[in-house]
């Protein structure tokens, strides 16, 4: 790496002169290894203070070796923990002016949606892991700079899988999301308890526990890969068996395209998995490695990431960006074919505030084509939204039925739905 590795900035600085390092010294191996890992003059600029801020924040620290950007919050600066406070703004200019790179991470749509635009307009490059964000707004960014979701979350993971697969000749049918458990209207009590033993917010609790996570997750998958739905809140099941999915291959080749979908499988890893058709497998069935990758009905084969580790993962794509790389994990594509709609989980009164509509006790998230439902609104959209009219449970809320706080994102969404009626003509 030359004779001053003080100035050294990973793979750029190959070939800068000096003597090689012997492959035989470990010592020096682990040398140039710290050299190639540290990116000294890239500056992150982070948004939001949550768990996978802070713990992104740690692992970029160890593994990059970037100095601190700025930290966007929009809470009081003296609550926030664990992150010290001369880093930390209530300020998007000041944020931007400190970073070469931002991640955010709120799980907000209006609010990150309002930064992403900001950051674009900027000329940054964006990561985030908010498929929110992505499955709101986020097709209304396409063309407008490079934004990606990142390596960690489900989604990403599953986009990982995707390149990996086809990459060896796969031809998918369809992306599975692994959970170990769900309850579509879980109690109060419940998930009071399960928020503090996690140390996760109340809202972010529901929304894993009643399916609006998931449902998002899979709708993102969906824009973003080219797949479809096999119906409105995905088909879904428990299982004992990953390998027990061979309806979803059915669901697939009748649709004539791969789908979005999930499995409860209780004891199974938290990961993903993607089935799909191989030549080299059928020309090949009874080869070992092969073979055990048949589902149970001999459909098809499954290939399985076992983890998604959300924060530690997002060093990886932050890593990707500051090298260069300009070629997106997943994004929500250029239209939302697929959306999520809200679905009233109780009995809904006129004039009732949904103060925050992903992962609350009045409704929940659920996949949708959106040329289907032109009207619907978009669960990401309804925070403060007053309803104007009494809802029944399972009655999904329109435009008709409530009053919308002006947003920016609300302005995005209705561009998006626009272009989603001129493509579906």
């Amino acid at each position: 790496m030359g004779s001053n590795p003080e100035n050294t900035f990973g793979p750029l600085a190959v070939g800068s002169g000096g003597p090689p390092p012997t492959v035989s010294s470990p010592s020096t191996w682990r040398h140039r290894e710290k050299e190639r890992r540290s990116l000294p003059e890239a500056r992150i600029g982070w948004v939001g203070t949550g768990f996978i801020i802070k713990e992104a924040m740690r692992v970029t620290a160890k593994t990059l070796g970037t100095p601190p950007g700025r930290v966007l919050t929009r809470r009081d600066i003296h609550t926030v923990q664990d992150i010290d406070p001369s880093i930390l703004t209530h300020s998007i200019d000041e944020l931007l002016e400190n970073a070469d790179v931002i991640f955010e991470a709120t799980g907000d749509p209006i609010h990150g949606s309002t930064v992403v635009e900001r950051a674009l307009e900027a000329g940054k490059p964006v990561v985030t892991m908010n498929a929110e964000l992505h499955v709101t707004t986020g097709s209304y960014f396409e063309g407008k700079g490079f934004l990606t979701e990142a390596q960690g979350d489900q989604p990403g993971a599953t986009a990982q899988m995707h390149d990996e697969a086809v990459g060896m000749g796969f031809d998918p049918l369809a992306y599975v999301n692994i959970k170990g458990f769900l309850n579509p209207n879980p109690t109060r009590a419940d998930m009071e308890y399960w928020s503090k033993l996690q140390n996760l917010s109340l809202p972010e609790v529901i929304s894993f526990t009643d399916g609006t996570k998931l449902q998002i997750e899979q709708a993102v998958v969906a824009n973003g890969l080219g797949a479809d739905i096999a119906q409105e809140g995905l088909i879904g099941g428990k299982y004992d068996d990953l390998f027990d999915t061979d309806h979803l291959v059915e669901a697939a080749r009748k649709l004539g395209r791969p789908i979005s979908d999930y499995a409860v499988v209780p004891g199974a890893p938290p990961g993903v998995f993607v089935i799909a058709d191989h030549e080299a497998f059928d020309r090949l069935p009874h080869y070992g490695p092969y073979q055990k990758l048949r589902t149970k009905g001999d459909s098809a084969y499954i290939i399985l990431r076992s983890y998604h580790l959300c924060g530690l993962e997002v060093a990886k794509s932050l890593r990707e960006i500051l090298e260069g790389n300009r070629t997106p994990l997943l994004t929500n594509g250029p239209i939302p074919r697929i959306s999520i709609s809200a679905i009233a989980k109780r009995p809904l009164a006129t004039d009732t505030v949904l103060h925050r509509a992903i992962g609350c006790f009045e409704v929940r998230g659920s996949c949708i084509r959106t040329a289907e439902h032109l009207n619907h609104v978009p669960i990401g959209l309804l925070d403060k939204a007053r309803l104007k009219r009494s809802l029944e449970p399972g009655q999904m809320i329109t435009f008709d039925d409530v009053d919308l706080p002006e947003s920016r994102a609300l302005s995005m969404w209705q561009e998006l739905i626009e272009r989603v009626r001129n493509y579906s003509k």
